[in-house]
């Protein structure tokens, strides 16, 4: 095979690829990084060596010229049925072809010091002829590496970066990929293994497949076994549980918001955003998730993850961190890549970090409050820092922000936004009490009761019987579902059931929630999105909580069925083409799926300082 020259990838007038739907893909992973897999065999993300880091196969947001990789038989498309092993984040694709059945395993050992990709192709029965084709193209699908033989296959070399593939099978150079073309027969096996490590280093000692292949199974498959899931939504739990452990990043506790970058809310359009990064206000819903599944190390370790990150002059305190709490996240574009559907830009970077956003303090008070609760840790040494927190609150909560939504807009009063320092203040004194922890109490006692009265003043409308989204506005949110959710009214109260209907009439598709209307909303963006699948979850625990739990489980179970083949959901649906939209999978997503099924197994919507309770399966497997 020639060696291919390190270039940059230049912009090409070649026909425009059609891009796979969101829910086409599925999610391998090692628990550092996670590729994503199309339901063609091709796989079409993959940021190495960790989940922020740049691509090297980039397709998903560009073309084929910015990286894949594709194992399939010669000349077949979309794959016959897929599914991952029981329990597991073990990918088998299968097709049936006039020669024969074939499966490709796709999967990532859990890391050691390198990172594993391994693909095992197996012949079900017959004779089928198969191809590999693999184009690596490092940082973001810019960088077209050194590519030269080895004794096992080739290694590809750019910059940082050091790629090595494995395998039996013949490769071959071609248009600067590498293709492979071999035949599987009825009981073999033929593995692939790519390697990634730095590229300063030696080559390091491929894994066997096999015997990678059988210690993965059984490193899933002894997790899922910790879990509390049962009851008749137990596969939609588990299997969202195990994508919310394939986005956690091990070596910190962090759990990424999704596995990629600018898959847009609306195709064509400029809302597409960088979630390889850690949002505060996912802690809550995680943590209640994860504690109520058994999962109390993944929590304990979310919770160190977010006492590190927020640690320092609370001032600084922002709404999203990298994995290892990183707080510069500066947004750039990159040009070179055409976008998913053609949405451009491609943003790498997250400048929503450096927003103002008052719900950040009360999101990271009510999970160190549910921890303290379900963990017992009354005397936690985080206490001091908390204290500083709701200090700064107290100067603060008066400004307009930009939102829970990381609006582009004008700031505003979101009612949402002093809901949630309403819970600090709340989850304080109930601290201080409970746990003889010392602190102002009567301060924070009168701090709560004048955030609580400014809401009901300016935040609800009393005339529509309803909560506003900012304040002087008639403009709905799909936030004010969380008002009983947080405790600040129960959830029969007249002005939740009042916002819980006016949701239902004026800010629903299909019986599906809108985070808001963009066009009213003055969101700082043109265009506009899809339902937002998280939103349409809290409407399910809203429900549950004002006593209708027939139309919390009708509407829960339609969204289940808005799960792809392989139970992933991404950010969004798009009501109008019914398909997934947004990045994916998405944490937040997944993290509502969860706590509504519990609510509707314990058949109860207690509030997020509070474990849930579920009801014992009596001893019985999932």
């Amino acid at each position: 095979m020639a060696a291919a020259k390190e270039d940059t990838a230049k912009k090409t007038t070649a026909p425009k690829e059609e891009s796979a739907r969101i829910e086409d893909y599925a999610i391998i992973g090692d628990l550092h990084t996670a590729a994503l897999v199309c339901v063609d065999g091709s796989i079409d993300w993959l940021c190495l060596p960790r989940f922020d880091s740049p691509s090297c196969f980039g397709k998903l947001v560009g073309t084929s010229d910015n990286g894949f990789w594709r194992i399939a038989p010669e000349g077949a498309g979309r794959s016959t049925r897929r599914r991952y092993r029981p329990d597991t984040l073990i990918l088998e694709t299968e097709w049936d072809t006039e020669d024969g059945r074939v499966r490709v395993t796709d999967f990532m050992p859990i890391r050691d010091d390198v990172a594993d990709l391994v693909r095992v192709v197996e012949g079900l029965s017959g004779s089928v002829r198969m191809r590999s084709e693999l184009a690596l193209r490092f940082d973001y699908g810019h960088v077209v590496p050194w590519v030269t033989r080895n004794e096992r296959g080739i290694r590809a070399v750019a910059g940082p970066d050091a790629v090595t593939i494995s395998t039996p099978a013949p490769l071959k150079g071609r248009d600067m990929r590498t293709v492979s073309e071999f035949t599987v027969d009825e009981g073999e096996r033929i593995p692939f293994v790519m390697t990634w490590n730095p590229s300063h280093l030696r080559p390091p000692v491929p894994v066997d497949a096999l015997n990678a292949l059988e210690s993965t199974d059984g490193y899933w498959d002894t997790w899922s076994r910790a879990s509390k899931v049962h009851g008749p939504y137990a596969e939609a739990l588990q299997r969202s549980l195990i994508t919310l452990k394939a986005l956690t990043y091990v070596p910190t506790g962090g759990i990424v918001a999704a596995a990629t970058t600018s898959l847009p809310e609306q195709l064509g359009g400029p809302r597409n955003w960088d979630y390889r990064y850690c949002w505060l206000r996912d802690a809550t819903l995680a943590l209640q998730s994860l504690l109520t599944a058994g999962y109390t190390s993944e929590a304990k370790a979310w919770r160190d993850w977010l006492l590190r990150a927020v640690a320092g002059d609370p001032s600084k305190l922002q709404i999203m961190y990298g994995l290892n709490g990183r707080r510069r996240l500066p947004e750039e574009t990159l040009d070179w890549l055409s976008g998913y559907a053609h949405s451009r830009p491609v943003r790498v970077g997250n400048a929503a970090a450096d927003q103002l956003q008052l719900d950040v303090w009360g999101e990271v008070l009510d999970g160190l409050a549910l921890t303290r609760a379900t963990l017992r840790t009354g005397d936690d040494a985080s206490w001091n820092l908390q204290c500083a927190l709701i200090e700064h609150v107290q100067k603060i909560w008066q400004e307009p922000d930009n939102g829970l939504w990381e609006m582009r807009g004008p700031r505003r009063h979101f009612t949402q936004s002093k809901l949630m320092v309403w819970v600090g203040a709340d989850r304080m004194v109930r601290a201080s009490e409970k746990f003889n922890l010392k602190g102002p109490v009567d301060k924070w006692k009168r701090f709560r009761a004048e955030v609580r009265k400014d809401i009901l003043t300016n935040g609800y409308d009393a005339e529509k019987n309803t909560f506003v989204q900012s304040y002087g506005s008639t403009d709905l949110d799909a936030s004010l579902l969380q008002i009983p959710r947080v405790g600040f009214l129960p959830g029969d109260d007249p002005r939740v059931i009042g916002t819980i209907e006016a949701i239902q009439r004026e800010l629903t598709e299909d019986g599906f929630v809108l985070r808001y209307r963009p066009q009213a909303s003055d969101d700082g963006l043109p265009g506009g999105e899809g339902v937002f699948l998280a939103c349409s979850f809290w409407l399910v625990d809203a429900l549950i909580g004002a006593g209708r739990k027939d139309e919390a489980t009708e509407l829960f179970e339609r969204l289940l069925t808005l799960r792809n083949d392989v139970g992933l959901l991404s950010e969004e649906w798009d009501t109008k083409n019914n398909r997934q939209l947004g990045n994916t999978p998405q944490a937040f997503s997944h993290f509502a799926l969860v706590r509504s099924g519990f609510h509707l197994l314990a058949d109860e919507s207690p509030t997020s300082d509070r474990p849930m309770s579920i009801p014992s399966n009596g001893g019985r497997n999932r």
